[in-house]
């Protein structure tokens, strides 16, 4: 049984007093979303994501989506939720009033995506992609592109997709083949074919807009001769509504493991009038804006589908009966007790819990520093917000989708066999958590992308973002009654990080496949180091609040416990990676391509 209720508690939470003291507040344009808003926001989105979405989730993934006359159809309910989502302003939420949009912040809105992938990934998807679109075209667009697309994308009246593979060409963009053509009138025509396009067509608005990577005639060879265009599916006439058709047609829904009822197609553009986007041969400049905020939201996918199979698997584990307690019975009256009293499926519950929270928690630090990126008084606040954003989007995307499909199994293995049938609706969540680690670059990118260029950058610039504050936690409560052997614990870990970074930058100067051999693990090295970070500020705030006398005893002892478990089991494994780190690529390279 798919089971969901946002744990707004703990958003709140890491809303409201996690990241007080992160130097990422004081913020310009935010100054309607105070507490009492936001716990509003956060709950009418519960109401919408519970009611509307989940209801909806599983008949959706085995329905699918269907090519009906050369339209891409949804399955049944997604059209009214898709109205229903547009009216109530969830469309709009993050987007600038300047556009339409509320303007929240994305502290805020990240937990409302939250909670739409824990609902529903499958429809998250449609409004996710057309977000990405409008970071790419707000900052790259001209005027009157903006001032005519961005209100109609603001509110879901259309919609948007990002355009960028090709059957022969996924990471290495620099291979593609579709073409534009420039026309008098300052248009292009845009030729080619484009494969696992999420949104690429559907049902759900009256326009798709898509932003495409096309070569120019005059284009030099590689990714330097990527351009961007706006190509929309119909050709809007005067007053705004969508016209002629303009040769924009999905030529097929791929059949993939998961996401049933999100419309992957195959996409074809024959001559379809599209307009430039950017600079001519900068279109990776723009798109990179757009999949930059993609890689974080697919980060927030991970998480939300492992909230969903954490909570799912709870449930279960409460009503299961099976064997006794080990430790006497606990359900006398019962012929079994519940399988939650059994110390191995509390393990994989408590590891749930914990990728759960200690994701949320790093979630909402990254989140204030992309409020902080653009809306902080001070300049020196946004560049090392700007800092700790390039080093973290990685971590955010990899390993919150690594922590989202392990939890996912995990999910599977508490329900046992029931788990493996479609019936109970969890092994959904294994399959749709899965494309999460391949798509916005796979996961194995997302780490060199973190080893190769975040780390190096400005002679290691971005990692003084992170390392600093991390640093000067351990010193200021290293010798703090409650929290102090947490400290302790994340101080060995710190130093494992530090003698990990130090290794490859002095490996990877000189050989860079000592740096590739070395990027996953330490990438997953870093992502927990954050986590034990804000899992023992997390404690620290919890101690405080109970001996205060505080009437919500329960949230902050669970709080101290799930910070008990990640330090005493999560965090060891974790902090094992220096040991793979430093063992060099060896064992992985010297192996002769034949014996393969």
């Amino acid at each position: 049984m798919q089971v969901y209720e946002a744990p707004i508690r703990d958003m709140r939470f890491n809303i409201e007093e996690l990241h007080e003291d992160d130097g990422f507040g004081d913020l310009e344009g935010f100054e309607d979303f105070d507490d009492d808003v936001t716990k509003a926001i956060l709950e009418e989105a519960n109401k919408f994501c519970r009611d509307v979405l989940l209801p909806i989730n599983w008949p959706g993934d085995q329905q699918g989506c269907r090519i009906e006359n050369g339209v891409v159809r949804t399955p049944g309910g997604f059209q009214e939720a898709y109205k229903q989502f547009c009216e109530s302003g969830w469309a709009g939420l993050g987007v600038s009033e300047k556009w339409g949009g509320q303007g929240a912040p994305h502290s805020v809105g990240k937990m409302v995506e939250e909670m739409t992938c824990s609902a529903n990934l499958s429809f998250g998807l449609y409004p996710g992609l057309t977000g990405g679109a409008m970071v790419a075209l707000e900052g790259y667009g001209s005027e009157d592109l903006k001032n005519f697309y961005m209100p109609k994308l603001a509110n879901g009246e259309w919609s948007g997709t990002m355009c960028l593979t090709e059957s022969h060409c996924g990471t290495d963009l620099g291979m593609l083949r579709t073409k534009a053509v420039p026309q008098e009138d300052d248009s292009y025509l845009v030729t080619g074919n484009k494969i696992f396009i999420s949104a690429g067509d559907h049902d759900l608005t009256g326009n798709v807009v898509h932003l495409v990577l096309a070569r120019l005639p005059d284009a030099p060879a590689g990714v330097k001769g990527i351009s961007l265009f706006l190509v929309p599916k119909f050709l809007p006439n005067d007053d705004g509504a969508p016209g002629n058709f303009n040769n924009v047609t999905a030529t097929a829904i791929e059949h993939k493991m998961g996401l049933k009822a999100s419309a992957t197609c195959q996409m074809s553009f024959e001559d379809s009038k599209g307009w430039l986007i950017g600079e001519p041969h900068r279109g990776l400049q723009a798109m990179f804006a757009m999949m930059n905020t993609e890689r974080v939201a697919v980060g927030i996918q991970g998480l939300g589908v492992g909230e969903i199979a954490y909570q799912s698997a709870v449930y279960y584990a409460k009503d299961r009966l099976q064997g006794r307690s080990l430790s006497g019975v606990k359900n006398p009256d019962g012929p079994a007790d519940p399988i939650i009293v059994h110390p191995d499926v509390r393990r994989m519950l408590m590891t749930m819990r914990a990728y759960n929270e200690g994701s949320r928690a790093v979630s909402a630090w990254v989140s204030r520093a992309l409020d902080a990126e653009h809306a902080a008084k001070e300049p020196e606040m946004r560049e090392r917000a700007k800092d700790f954003v390039a080093l973290m989007t990685p971590v955010v995307k990899a390993l919150f989708t690594d922590l989202g499909h392990e939890s996912a199994h995990l999910a599977v293995q508490v329900h046992g066999g029931h788990g493996y049938i479609q019936e109970t609706g969890v092994e959904q969540f294994a399959r749709d958590a899965r494309i999460a680690q391949i798509y916005e670059g796979t996961n194995g990118i997302q780490a060199l992308d973190l080893v190769g260029r975040k780390l190096p950058d400005r002679m290691g610039r971005n990692l003084r973002s992170f390392f600093h504050p991390v640093s000067q936690f351990i010193e200021d409560h290293g010798q703090d009654a409650n929290i102090g052997k947490m400290i302790g614990s994340l101080q060995q870990a710190f130093g494992a990080l530090q003698l990990s970074t130090g290794h490859i930058a002095q490996k990877g100067m000189k050989d860079p496949e000592e740096a590739g051999a070395a990027a996953t693990d330490y990438l997953r090295l870093l992502g927990f180091v954050a986590m034990g970070y804000c899992f023992a500020k997390a404690a620290k705030i919890a101690y405080a609040k109970l001996e205060e006398g505080t009437d919500e005893k329960a949230f902050y002892e669970a709080k101290i416990v799930t910070a008990r478990f990640f330090f005493e089991r999560l965090l060891p494994p974790a902090m094992a990676q220096m040991m793979v780190i430093t063992s060099g690529k060896g064992s992985m390279m010297d192996m002769p391509e034949e014996a393969f």
